[in-house]
C-alpha cells in the first residue's frame, strides 16, 4: 500500500478516507493533482473481457469490480475509486500489450485509423451505500505510421503497460493526428472532471478545506 500526503483535512472537519483502487502509476499521478491525501490498493480482479462483451461494457464492468473489490478491503468510512480503460478499434478491444511484439502488432493495426479509448470510473462509499459510475470516450486519430517509426517509438518509450500501446503524455503524442475529448486527463487513464464530480456526490469535495483559512 502506498500513500500520497498533501495537506490533510482538519480533524474538526472530518472526511472519509480516499482510496485509489489501482496500482497504475499514471492514475496515481493524475489523482495526486487534486492535492488530497489518498491511499493506493490493488483491486486484484481478473481484467480479461468476457466472451462477446463490447469494449464499453468491459470498461464499465471492470471499473465497478475494482471499486467493489477494494471497498471490501477497507475498514471504516472510505471513498474508493475504481477505473478501467479499453481501446476500441472498430469494435475490437485492445488491451495492454505486455511485450514488444504485441505492441508492434497493435500500432500496425491502428495506423491511419480512429481508435476510441473508453475510460470508466466508479466511485463507491460502502458506509453510505453510494456507488456511481461514469464513462468517457476519447476518439484518437493515428497517423499513417511506417514500420520504422513504430519500431523507433516502441524502443524509446516501451509503452507495454498501456492500452493501445501509446502514451499520449509522452513521445506517443507524435503518433497521433487528432484527439477529440472534453477532458485531457481521460486518455491518460482517469477522467478527473468526472471523478471530482463523483467524489463530490459521494460526500468528498476536494475544495472543501476551511481549515486552510482558519
Amino acid at each position: 500500500m502506498h500513500a500520497v500526503l498533501p495537506p490533510t483535512p482538519s480533524p474538526t472537519h472530518p472526511s472519509p478516507r480516499l482510496v485509489l483502487g489501482s496500482t497504475s502509476p499514471y492514475r496515481r499521478e493524475l489523482l495526486a493533482r487534486l492535492q488530497w491525501p489518498f491511499e493506493v490498493k490493488s483491486p486484484e480482479v481478473d481484467e480479461r473481457p468476457l466472451a462477446g462483451e463490447a469494449p464499453v461494457q468491459t470498461a464499465l464492468r471492470l471499473a465497478t469490480l475494482k471499486a467493489r473489490a477494494v471497498a471490501q478491503q477497507c475498514e471504516g468510512d472510505a471513498v474508493v475509486i475504481g477505473s478501467d480503460q479499453v481501446a476500441d478499434l472498430a469494435g475490437q478491444a485492445l488491451g495492454k500489450p505486455g511485450n514488444h511484439a504485441r505492441a508492434k502488432a497493435q500500432l500496425q493495426a491502428m495506423r491511419g485509423q480512429t481508435v476510441r479509448f473508453h475510460t470508466a470510473v466508479c466511485v463507491k462509499r460502502a458506509a453510505t451505500g453510494f456507488e456511481q459510475t461514469a464513462l468517457h470516450t476519447v476518439a484518437v486519430q493515428f497517423r499513417a505510421l511506417s514500420d520504422e517509426a513504430i519500431e523507433t517509438y516502441l524502443r524509446l518509450e516501451q509503452p507495454y503497460d498501456c492500452a493501445g500501446s501509446a502514451k499520449c503524455e509522452g513521445l506517443g503524442i507524435a503518433l497521433l493526428e487528432r484527439i477529440d475529448s472534453d477532458d485531457p486527463t481521460t486518455l491518460v487513464g482517469l477522467p478527473l472532471i468526472a471523478t471530482t464530480g463523483l467524489l463530490h456526490a459521494a460526500g468528498l469535495n476536494v475544495l472543501d478545506r476551511p481549515h486552510l483559512f482558519e
